[in-house]
């Protein structure tokens, strides 16, 4: 029956294919670093094409002249960060701006130009063919900024650290190697002391409390017997100089990202910001020094950290890029998708080849990933569940896998705004004993013989 209804298809009058106008109003911009090309048409339809340098004055008269020409919708290509002054005028001016990736659309035959290029955006977006990048709220734009910023400062700290430790190598002190942590108090004051001009570990020593470290003190001493060339101990006090400045950075951000959370509040709850409680526990290494679980809880309207592997810190970089709009995204498998997330399987001839291999730079996907590797030593149900695709399917598929996971939870308790609740997320425990059973069974089979499956 399948067959013949597909016949008739075939042998029924074609009808040509045309393609339909979906914003006549629309403009296609081929984004430069020093340059804009623009293509739109013009009041009597005619193409209109036209270059703009990337001045601040240059972008403000294409937006008057994208004004007086009605145009309403425009299609750019992201180009870097080039995209990010023009994308926030246009916005700001009411304009329904498309961001485009420039791989999801291809460029016409022939030599590759500007004018070429822009013409094709404005081609495709006039008839809807256009795929938008997820671009979220100001707010969120700005809190990526300041969390990006935070962690640059937090990366290098983290190499000026290591350039602290070659020169106590190189000063033949094995600090380092007695003490698992030197950014603790105890190794900061020893450095400090020898950036100072002590020399002798009894001095290094003296007044410091020891007891807490688990190096005998006859090694600690050992440890501290170098030779401080004059030389050596300047750079190594210019490294603590660079070490105090980028914590200081790093708080002056934290101070950003707290005043911009008290913003992001619901209006019922900015009276009642002198009420979050201040953090009880001391903040280590790179963490808050504020009660972000608390701000996160308010603003989200669920405690997201409830999640296996997701702290606070995780959960503000995912909102900073995906924000808490979860409409965007029909359903939690478009979101996981858009993540990279998703399997994308070649399918020809109606049966699957294999997946294609995708790369992204996405900060919420690598957050995920990195919330997914912590899994395997996990006592909860998605950390059984990593360690059984681990096994069964290597480390690498497993971390996809839990991710993706942990990323259809996330975007679910915020779109339902309900709490973490385990057991939604259940392995089917039954299922995967009957599949036990059912390939002994076989096996057993195989080999002649009956396997009884006793009574719980």
């Amino acid at each position: 029956m399948g067959k013949k209804q597909n016949k008739q298809h075939c042998t029924g009058a074609s009808q040509p294919m045309q393609l339909g106008i979906i914003h006549p109003a629309a403009a296609g911009i081929d984004v430069g670093s020093m340059k804009m090309m623009v293509s739109y048409s013009g009041p009597d339809e005619n193409p209109v094409v036209k270059e703009y340098d990337a001045y601040t004055s240059d972008l403000e008269q294409m937006v008057l002249d994208f004004k007086q020409a009605g145009i309403t919708h425009i299609g750019m290509e992201a180009t870097g960060v080039y995209w990010m002054s023009a994308f926030d005028m246009l916005e700001g001016q009411g304009f329904k701006v498309t961001l485009v990736n420039a791989r999801h659309f291809k460029n016409v035959d022939g030599q590759k130009t500007d004018v070429k290029d822009c013409q094709w955006i404005h081609t495709l977006h006039a008839h809807g063919l256009l795929r938008a990048s997820h671009i979220p709220e100001e707010c969120y734009r700005e809190l990526r900024t300041y969390i990006g910023e935070r962690s640059n400062l937090q990366k290098e700290k983290s190499d000026t650290l290591n350039r602290i430790q070659k020169v106590l190598t190189l000063m033949n002190v094995k600090l380092q190697h007695i003490i698992s942590d030197i950014e603790g108090v105890i190794g900061m004051q020893i450095i400090e002391r020898i950036a100072e001009g002590a020399c002798s570990p009894e001095a290094l020593l003296a007044g410091i409390n020891t007891k807490p470290l688990k190096a005998s003190p006859g090694d600690l001493h050992k440890s501290l017997q170098g030779v401080f060339k004059p030389y050596l101990v300047r750079v190594l006090k210019h490294h603590l100089e660079s070490y105090r400045f980028y914590k200081k950075q790093m708080l002056c951000y934290e101070v950003e990202i707290e005043s911009l959370l008290n913003k992001m509040l619901p209006a019922e709850q900015k009276s009642d910001v002198k009420n979050i409680r201040a953090k009880t526990t001391k903040a280590r290494k790179n963490q808050y020094h504020f009660n972000l679980k608390e701000y996160l809880h308010r603003i989200v309207g669920v405690d997201l950290t409830e999640i296996d592997g997701l702290d606070e810190s995780t959960v503000l970089i995912i909102i900073g890029v995906v924000g808490l709009n979860m409409n965007k995204w029909a359903t939690a498998e478009h979101f996981a998708s858009w993540l990279n997330l998703a399997a994308r399987p070649k399918i020809t001839g109606g049966k699957v080849v294999g997946h294609q291999k995708r790369f992204t730079n996405n900060a919420a996907t690598q957050a995920f990933r990195m919330a997914a590797q912590t899994m395997w030593q996990n006592k909860g149900i998605l950390g059984r569940l990593y360690r059984r695709l681990a096994h069964t399917k290597g480390s690498k598929k497993a971390i996809k896998a839990v991710a993706r996971r942990l990323a259809i939870i996330f975007y679910h308790m915020v779109k339902r705004q309900t709490s973490y609740d385990p057991k939604l997320v259940a392995l089917d425990e039954q299922k995967i004993k009957d599949n036990k059973i059912a390939r002994l069974q076989k096996e057993a089979q195989k080999l002649g013989c009956r396997l009884e499956v006793l009574a719980a």
